[in-house]
């Protein structure tokens, strides 16, 4: 048994390892932990208002959006592959979790996040984190700037102050539905909402080291409370704040929830590994440090399932505050678990001062996080670009914002990936030998000669697949005169699927049938795998298809063959004369 876990940990340990482990192994001292603790206090004051505010756009209390960023943020920084990754609730889950919550309540939501959580770690497990980075661009920008705009039309509301009992939850309807009660807005709402977003941005330009959202929470806070203003707040629509986490629960979950909430799930599952793989791939370019794609992957799972039981939200790696974590100097994920440390000293200490937050102050919050969540010079840049990416972009956004996420990120991945195979397909060439004559080199003249005699040449170049079969197909069939020899030139080509290797033999075994000898030039090692099976499958020997290693050995090839069937020609010829 000793000997199979030694094993285990051999095979497996470097896989998935988190990096905690790595950084305590190497050496850890006082220092390096007082260095933590800093960044740790750091982080925590930038995450208190983002993870109340995300947590009302949301559709759930305040309270729980500080559930999620300190069980989350400990587990992830506990388990997970990145040295300097902080986790919470983030924007990008917003619209999701605000769908399932009007539709299935806190229980949908619930199974939402155990679905999320097991895919996520079966994906570690596979090692699938690597596959996360072929998402196409334009589908990320797309879906990211539809969520940020998603994000800024709830909070509205909040930011005005409208009276509005029941808001629908589809964006035209929603707008719709502020334009008609616009005349309802609040003053106080309105001068709150405006002054948090001029502080905001102020601090962020002329004083990027001040924790700009705190600071101006803080201040909104104040505000309220010693003024006694006319004004929605945390306390007034919820209550005000627990003063510790709850107790651990199992949500009340059925096969039956978790069939409908699948979706959702699949969604969050998504989102939560290129957001948390993406967070992580940026700090590493800033700190030169290397995380591990599949450990981080786990811990984005069992930090979901874990904030499952603590009435929290779905969770991942959220890129500013990880990158805040790092500017603050820290050494190892032990920041991120001082991180949920403080913010627990934060509910036990001033959760009572928590009430008097005002709404519009968080949802300026909101509003200033979906606005950086549109990108808006990267839209800019790939609107400019070709226009597969452009019409991907606007597609994937637009999906996003009228229909829903699951719908965006299909189509947009189909459509990325059909646009792909077309450009792909447009770099596949064949070239008879007349281009071939053209040619420079010292198979010039050995060419001419042999063209004369019954010898043509193909050149493929580009990957032959399913693509562009048709292409392919087309060309072969419209071959005129049955050639004596067909020399096909495969060096530029660097990839043959299924289609294209079945296109390739059904050519081969219809020229066969002429005594056509058959030269393959230059073969790379997976085309020569894939048409070796495809020759098999189909009965061919490939040992009776001669293969040379460049073109000028073809050539040489085609001319002794031409030379000893003029020998055999002639003497089968002779008993006759």
């Amino acid at each position: 048994m000793l000997a199979v876990w030694k094993n285990f940990q051999k095979y497996y340990g470097a896989k998935f390892a988190p990096k905690i482990y790595e950084v305590l192994k190497s050496g850890y001292d006082k220092e390096k932990f007082r260095r933590d603790c800093i960044s740790g206090m750091t982080v925590a004051v930038i995450s208190i208002p983002l993870a109340m505010a995300l947590a009302i756009a949301s559709g759930v209390t305040p309270a729980q959006g500080l559930y999620t960023a300190i069980v989350a943020g400990f587990f992830i920084a506990l388990l997970g592959g990145s040295r300097y990754q902080i986790g919470g609730p983030t924007g990008a889950f917003v619209v999701v979790i605000f769908n399932v919550m009007q539709n299935y309540g806190y229980d949908g939501l619930a199974a939402t996040m155990l679905i999320a959580g097991s895919i996520l770690i079966i994906s570690g497990y596979l090692r699938l984190g690597s596959y996360i980075r072929y998402i196409p661009y334009p589908v990320v920008v797309g879906f990211t700037a539809g969520i940020g705009l998603s994000l800024i039309s709830t909070q509205v509301k909040d930011l005005l102050g409208l009276k509005i009992e029941n808001l629908p939850a589809e964006f035209l309807p929603k707008w719709e539905s502020y334009l008609a009660h616009l005349d309802t807005y609040s003053t106080a709402s309105v001068v709150i909402s405006f002054l948090s977003l001029a502080a905001i941005i102020y601090m962020q330009i002329k004083k990027p080291k001040l924790p700009a959202y705190l600071v101006c929470v803080s201040a909104a806070t104040l505000l309220v409370a010693v003024f006694g203003l006319n004004i929605d707040t945390i306390g007034s629509n919820f209550g005000g704040m627990p003063r510790f986490l709850p107790m651990p629960r199992l949500p009340e979950i059925s096969v039956n929830l978790l069939l409908k909430v699948l979706p959702s799930g699949l969604t969050i599952a998504f989102l939560a590994g290129v957001e948390s793989l993406l967070s992580a791939t940026v700090v590493d370019g800033m700190s030169g440090d290397n995380h591990n794609s599949n450990a981080e992957l786990i811990a984005e799972g069992a930090a979901n399932i874990f904030c499952m039981f603590f009435a929290g939200v779905p969770a991942t790696g959220a890129i500013a505050r990880t990158a805040a974590n790092f500017k603050a100097n820290a050494y190892s994920p032990v920041s991120g678990i001082m991180q949920s440390v403080f913010l627990l000293l934060f509910m036990l200490l001033l959760a009572p001062a928590a009430k008097y937050i005002p709404l519009a102050c968080l949802s300026a919050v909101l509003v200033l996080i979906g606005w950086n969540m549109m990108g808006l010079g990267k839209i800019y840049k790939l609107l400019r670009g070709p226009n597969g990416d452009r019409y991907t972009l606007v597609v994937t956004l637009l999906l996003t914002v009228l229909v829903d996420l699951n719908t965006a990120i299909s189509v947009g991945f189909i459509m990325a990936s059909i646009i792909f195979m077309h450009r792909m397909s447009r770099e596949i060439e064949i070239e008879t030998d007349e281009q071939v004559l053209e040619e420079d080199g010292g198979g010039r003249d050995l060419t001419q000669v042999l063209h004369e005699q019954g010898v043509v040449s193909l050149r493929f170049s580009g990957p032959l697949f399913f693509g562009g079969a048709s292409q392919i197909s087309h060309f072969l069939q419209k071959m005129g005169k049955t050639p004596k020899v067909l020399i096909l030139r495969m060096g530029y080509v660097p990839v043959v699927d299924a289609t294209g290797a079945n296109i390739i033999v059904e050519f081969i075994k219809k020229i066969k049938k002429y005594d056509t000898k058959i030269i393959f030039s230059n073969v790379k090692k997976q085309p020569r795998r894939v048409l070796h099976n495809a020759f098999l499958e189909e009965g061919i020997d490939f040992h009776t298809i001669s293969t040379a290693s460049t073109f000028q050995n073809a050539l040489k090839m085609a001319k002794r063959y031409l030379k000893n069937k003029e020998k055999q020609e002639a003497q089968n010829t002779e008993p006759q004369n």
